[in-house]
């Protein structure tokens, strides 16, 4: 999610540690967050004008939108922001690499690492149940985790648990380039990562790690007694009326129609240590004679409560205000939720399975072929939602965070 991850999800260790580098690095790298400010007070946010409003012109932000989008060369895109002064919605380009249908707001994506706010939320809607603590040892729901009895829920929603990230090991992206189409256990999953050395004792610093999104995954499925598509269904999807998102099963590697079809130039072995095009495959791609690969269909169950979801933009901004400005949590739940969002260590801010990029609430989300960009701003009551159809990018960068970043800057005067 973030900064940059590739999709913290796919990428390798580089990749995938900068999760909310682009959360943060695409709000930090942009200004919208300090990179390692000492206290929120100490970030650096969007700041409206005076009377508490931002600028909005829907013709200035379409036309930065479609420009950038064209020099990434982005098969497809979209952008929604929503404002008090108005609201723009705009696609752009095509469904498939040199196709002809256009892109709408209609088409269908995999959001990536956006998927982790739906299972932090669940989370938090078991707290308030009772059903769980966030002070609890996660030994208590899984004894297989080492060191568990120091490890607690609200850690794992922190990504200050220490556990190590499975989806930065050769094994996995091996394994996602030579077979695709596999289907993956979520408990397999969870034991790439414990296996894995830990980053430090747990409560002593921050590393994004898609182990602690998955456990909290299994973990909801144990009290609940359903399986996770049916948890988001009730909890989430339904009461928000949320009927173009769903939560795939696991073998299940379809995208409803419409469908907007993700690419990508590099595989993921090639992209563990560094995104970015050689600059003979560069040339090569921007003539044309250089081709990317069509992700659409890949089985994303390696990704599961972490990364698997799927959406729309429009249904993303519906979430994302939600997300950041109430309606699936008690009043109480959901200012505490905000105010658990903390700096760490050079990685944006990040805290109960959402991310802080200044005053916005969101998150970022990348897969093979998708990025998507999705923040609120309660203080302004600013929407944004970006997704882009190229990820990464030819130059290695997260093409949906990166125009969500301009046109924030645009719009606060950055």
């Amino acid at each position: 999610m973030v900064g940059y991850e590739r999709s913290a999800l796919r990428r390798g260790a580089s990749r995938s540690q900068r999760l909310l580098a682009v959360v943060a690095t695409a709000a930090v790298a942009v200004g919208l967050a300090g990179c390692a400010a000492p206290a929120p007070e100490a970030s650096a946010k969007p700041s409206a004008a005076a009377d508490g409003a931002v600028e909005f012109d829907a013709a200035t932000l379409t036309a930065m939108f479609e420009e950038q989008a064209e020099e990434m060369m982005l098969p497809g895109a979209v952008v929604i922001v929503r404002t008090p002064d108005g609201d723009i919605e705009v696609p752009y380009g095509v469904t498939e690499w040199g196709g002809s249908t256009p892109v709408t707001l209609d088409d269908h994506i995999r959001i990536g690492s956006n998927t982790k706010t739906w299972t932090g939320t669940v989370i938090l809607q078991l707290v308030e149940d009772g059903r769980i603590a966030l002070e609890d040892p996660v030994s208590k729901y899984r004894p297989d985790v080492p060191n568990g009895d120091n490890i607690t829920i609200e850690q794992l929603l922190t990504m200050r648990s220490g556990l190590f990230n499975y989806t930065t090991t050769l094994e996995l992206n091996a394994a996602l380039d030579e077979t695709p189409d596999r289907v993956w256990d979520p408990e397999e999953l969870v034991r790439m990562g414990l296996a894995g050395e830990p980053y430090f004792a747990p409560g002593e610093g921050y590393m994004y790690s898609n182990t602690n999104t998955v456990l909290l995954g299994l973990i909801a499925e144990q009290l609940e007694g359903k399986k996770l598509p049916e948890i988001y269904q009730e909890r989430l999807f339904e009461p928000l009326g949320l009927t173009e998102t769903s939560f795939p099963a696991l073998a299940d590697a379809s995208i409803a129609e419409p469908v907007a079809h993700g690419y990508m130039f590099s595989n993921n072995v090639d992209t563990m240590e560094g995104s970015a095009l050689p600059a003979d495959e560069l040339a090569a791609a921007q003539a044309g004679e250089l081709l990317p690969t069509d992700h659409t269909d890949d089985n994303p169950s390696w990704a599961w409560s972490a990364g698997a979801g799927i959406s729309t933009a429009p249904e993303l901004a519906t979430w994302v205000e939600a997300l950041g400005g109430g309606g699936v949590l008690s009043d109480e739940m959901q200012q505490k939720r905000i105010e658990s969002v903390q700096p760490s260590d050079g990685e944006g801010a990040y805290g109960w399975g959402v991310a802080g990029m200044g005053s916005f609430y969101g998150h970022i989300g990348e897969m093979p072929g998708y990025n998507s960009f999705m923040g609120y701003d309660p203080e302004t009551d600013v929407t944004v939602v970006v997704w882009a159809t190229l990820a990464p990018n030819m130059e290695g960068n997260p093409a949906a965070a990166l125009i969500a970043r301009s046109l924030i800057e645009k719009m606060y005067g950055l």
